[in-house]
Parts: structure tokens; sequence; C-alpha cells
């Protein structure tokens, strides 16, 4: 009984990390992996750098988007918000 007395902190500590820390992590990282495979042609993006465009050709990990400059060829986790949903929602 002293054992577990002894123990029972160190377990609190664990089972609050786990519901503070590495599960907000796990449903970010699942939703981020939605929002990269629900991309279409077609659908106006902000990548994490902060360069607006199109999305033109998709690939498996890639995606290449029009730009006012031209094309660029991205890794789809670059990409970090999708415009199009977000402007038809306000109108």
């Amino acid at each position: 009984m002293e054992q577990l007395n002894q123990f029972l902190p160190f377990l609190l500590i664990i089972v609050v990390m786990y519901f503070f820390m590495i599960r907000p992590q796990q449903k970010k990282i699942k939703q981020e992996k939605e929002f990269e495979s629900s991309l279409k042609v077609g659908d106006k993006i902000i990548t994490k750098s902060g360069l607006h465009g199109k999305v033109s050709e998709l690939a498996e990990t890639t995606v290449v988007i029009e730009t006012m400059s031209g094309k660029l060829k991205m890794e789809r986790s670059a990409i970090s918000l999708e415009l199009t949903a977000a402007l038809n929602k306000k109108a």
C-alpha cells in the first residue's frame, strides 16, 4: 500500500501529460492529414510561408500552385490554409 502511494503522483503526472499534451497533438496531426487529402484542383490556398495561390496540379505528396508570378511545386504539408471554403462561408 505504501508503494502505491509513492507512485501515485507519478501516475497522475503521466495521465495529465497524456490528456493535455499528447492527445491534442495526435488530433492536430490527424486533422492536418485530412486537410492535405481533401485538397482539390482549383482551391485557393495559403502556404505556411505566406504565399497565396491556386492549386493547379496534385500528386501523391506534392502540389503545384499557380501564383501571379508563375507555378511552384511544393509538398502538401507546406499548405497552411484553404481559402475557397472560408470565402464561401462568408458569402
